[in-house]
């Protein structure tokens, strides 16, 4: 009966995860010239992640990007959507997995979210390198440079101050698993 309880909660935060991701590209679109930079739907998976877990972070990823692209048109489904649903899907995952399995310091949070950004980000650059082969077209290094950190400087700003408090107020008071 408590399991059952505890993975309805998961999936109703799951589902509030997802939705936010859903949302939050409306509110950043509004910041003329950096709104995109601050990668709005990666904030959502990771914390689904370190909250979550592995499972549900990964699934949350997965699906986000998808179900825009699917319902919006943006990001546009091939190459974009498919390539960062890969990404997203890491983040979700490598956040999850290493926070719960790093040694419990104040450190691990930081480890964790670095590692799974940058496992996020190097899955992406594969997958683009792979997805612009398909469409006939090149993914030079300087273009996965340029994308996955350069342009995304404001984001992995907001990601690296706002993950860490976010997680540490959701433990103090919604409680850890």
């Amino acid at each position: 009966m408590r399991n059952n309880r505890k993975n309805f909660q998961k999936t109703v935060f799951a589902a509030m995860f997802l939705a936010l991701a859903y949302v939050l590209p409306f509110f950043t679109g509004q910041i003329q010239k950096i709104g995109s930079m601050l990668c709005p739907m990666h904030i959502p998976v990771l914390l689904c992640g370190f909250i979550l877990g592995p499972r549900f972070g990964g699934a949350v990823g997965f699906i986000a990007p998808l179900l825009r692209s699917l319902a919006l048109g943006m990001p546009p489904l091939f190459p974009s959507a498919v390539c960062m649903a890969l990404e997203l899907a890491v983040y979700g995952v490598v956040s999850g997995a290493l926070y719960r399995f790093l040694l419990r310091n104040r450190i691990r949070i930081y480890a964790a979210l670095l590692s799974a950004m940058l496992a996020g980000r190097m899955v992406w650059g594969v997958a683009m390198w792979i997805c612009m082969g398909i469409q006939g077209a090149s993914f030079t290094l300087s273009m996965f440079f340029a994308k996955a950190f350069s342009e995304a400087i404001p984001g992995i700003v907001v990601q690296i101050v706002l993950i860490p408090v976010l997680v540490y107020a959701f433990e103090r008071y919604i409680g850890r698993e």
